[in-house]
């Protein structure tokens, strides 16, 4: 039975990840300080022989005892409320942590994936973005932390490969949304779904003609899965190519959910971009990857998380 180690494994994304290894016969170990995790994440795993959950903070200690095949970096904040929230510790866990998961990978002879960010594109000046793109980011602006974390451990990553054989592998993921998002995120997908259930406004930032990308997380799982099982050492985009603007989906969101909310502008955040979608040319040649839950759908089992959330019952 393969072990594979998952830090931030009790995130959002890291939790779809231990469920994923373990239908595929993994043993799973799920790290996780809990800053911006939850065990109720996984909560439904706990007593199952082939998963563990460890209390531990990747970037003070990291060991684990016994052999492994498979090392994924899922540890960090990730979104905007998270990382301004906590820049040091963003920016610790894109250094320290990864250069002790890199380091345990290469003492246990294990395959490593770095989870990176389309925000290593920062606001974009070309469109959409390809991997070959170097972006375009403030590293003293307020989500300079968080893009220059990733840039640093992609960097880090690379450097483990180059210079010490280390087999690893660069997932550059864009905008996810599903189920076991917190309510609090601050991501847009939630905020919108979060607002209208509560019967409130729907806080559009600018003019709301900025773009995003939506990816499905069980979409993103199978593009992680099939990434760090094939033979890929470069960056791959993993995201959905299908673009929406902000204002789009908040609508989308009243449709779908119904109610009596309206939609308020504020002001734009600083550093903001203007554009993102993902060019995922390269996952489609190498991985035979592309996303396949219309945005429909997502929403709709995305909204009924929250909506269990909402009663109490999640």
């Amino acid at each position: 039975m393969p072990r594979t180690l998952i830090t931030g494994g009790a995130g959002f994304l890291g939790s779809h990840l231990c469920d994923r290894f373990i239908e595929e016969g993994h043993h799973v170990i799920c790290l996780d300080n809990l800053i911006t995790g939850m065990t109720d994440n996984v909560a439904h795993l706990i007593g199952h022989d082939a998963f563990r959950f460890i209390k531990l903070d990747v970037t003070e200690y990291l060991y684990i005892d016994g052999p492994l095949d498979y090392v994924l970096h899922f540890a960090s904040p990730a979104s905007p409320v998270d990382y301004q929230r906590l820049p040091i510790q963003t920016l610790k866990v894109g250094s320290l942590g990864t250069h002790k998961a890199l380091g345990l990978a290469k003492a246990k002879g294990a395959r490593f994936l770095l989870a990176s960010t389309s925000e290593v594109y920062g606001d974009p000046v070309i469109h959409p973005q390809r991997e070959e793109y170097w972006g375009n980011v403030n590293p003293v602006g307020p989500r300079g932390v968080y893009d220059e974390a990733k840039r640093f451990a992609e960097a880090m990553t690379m450097a483990y490969h180059r210079y010490h054989g280390l087999d690893t592998r660069i997932a550059r993921i864009f905008n996810t949304y599903g189920p076991r998002m917190r309510a609090s995120d601050g991501r847009v997908v939630s905020n919108f779904i979060n607002q209208a259930l509560r019967g409130e406004p729907l806080t559009v930032y600018g003019d709301g003609s900025q773009t995003r990308s939506f990816c499905y997380v069980s979409d993103l799982v199978e593009g992680l899965y099939r990434l760090l099982m094939s033979d890929e050492i470069d960056p791959v985009n993993i995201g959905n190519p299908k673009e929406f603007t902000v204002l789009d989906l908040a609508r989308m969101v009243l449709e779908t959910i119904g109610g009596e909310s309206t939609i308020e502008f504020r002001p734009l955040p600083l550093d903001d971009p203007r554009v993102r979608q993902p060019d995922i040319g390269l996952a489609r040649a190498t991985l035979g990857w592309e996303p396949k839950v219309q945005i429909a759908e997502g929403l709709a089992l995305t909204i009924e998380h929250f909506r269990r959330q909402l009663a109490g019952s999640y």
